[in-house]
């Protein structure tokens, strides 16, 4: 059955990366959480999209440049609503201790394409497999060059190479990469990259679906997840149609 994912939480109804976002995609019964890792200027990894704070905080700035206390000091969730002013910007190590005891699949997306942050797969690597996370926990990046550090770091956790370009050889440059999974954006779906990945027992999830149209596309072609802002209709549209 295609899992579904809330995208940053159910970041259409909450901050996106924020602790609201994600209690909510708990709520609404998401069978798991993606979110996004930067690293600060002393090395800890913190949850957001941006390398630069100015769209989802009331600061500017790269991450890399704040120390983690300066980055506690912004207000993540005033930009997305007043009701979420003063919600703070949290720290893989909070997002692996709340999610520990929930039976939710994670997928932590590498953001090191624009900035490839030193030793970014090995501190969240070390830092989910001491939390016992291995086994549910997936991680993904845009970076090829990633791809390849992070299955040198670890034959124990699913890696997952990110893209949205079209490559007819996808499967097998992912394959050659060292990624045991793909996430594609959804113009890349299609029965010929569904076939391919099967063969090679490759899991195939996509993003960022939100649409009924798209969902049912991604359900029929059996799809192993999708990532959705809006888990609550994802997950109702599922039961809806494939009783599950």
């Amino acid at each position: 059955m295609t899992k579904i994912y809330a995208h940053r939480g159910a970041s259409k109804y909450a901050p996106e990366n924020t602790l609201p976002a994600f209690n909510l995609a708990y709520e609404m019964k998401a069978d798991g959480i993606e979110t996004d890792v930067q690293l600060t200027k002393d090395g800890i990894p913190i949850l957001i999209h941006d390398e630069n704070v100015k769209r989802t905080t009331n600061g500017t700035g790269f991450v890399q440049d704040f120390t983690f206390a300066e980055i506690r000091e912004l207000d993540a969730g005033a930009w997305f609503s007043r009701k979420y002013k003063n919600t703070p910007i949290l720290s893989l190590e909070e997002l692996l201790n709340w999610i520990k005891f929930k039976p939710l699949y994670l997928n932590i997306e590498l953001k090191n394409n624009k900035i490839d942050y030193k030793h970014l797969e090995l501190i969240v690597f070390e830092m989910v497999k001491e939390h016992q996370l291995l086994d549910r926990t997936t991680i993904s990046t845009f970076n090829s060059e990633s791809v390849k550090r992070l299955k040198e770091v670890n034959q124990m956790i699913e890696v997952a190479y990110l893209t949205s370009k079209q490559n007819n050889k996808l499967v097998t440059y992912a394959e050659d990469l060292g990624a045991n999974a793909i996430h594609v954006k959804y113009k890349l779906l299609n029965d010929k990259l569904m076939n391919e990945s099967r063969k090679k027992d490759m899991k195939i999830r996509v993003y960022t679906i939100n649409k009924y149209p798209s969902m049912k596309q991604c359900f029929h072609l059996g799809c192993d997840g999708i990532f959705t802002d809006v888990p609550d209709k994802a997950l109702s549209y599922r039961i809806k149609n494939i009783g599950g």
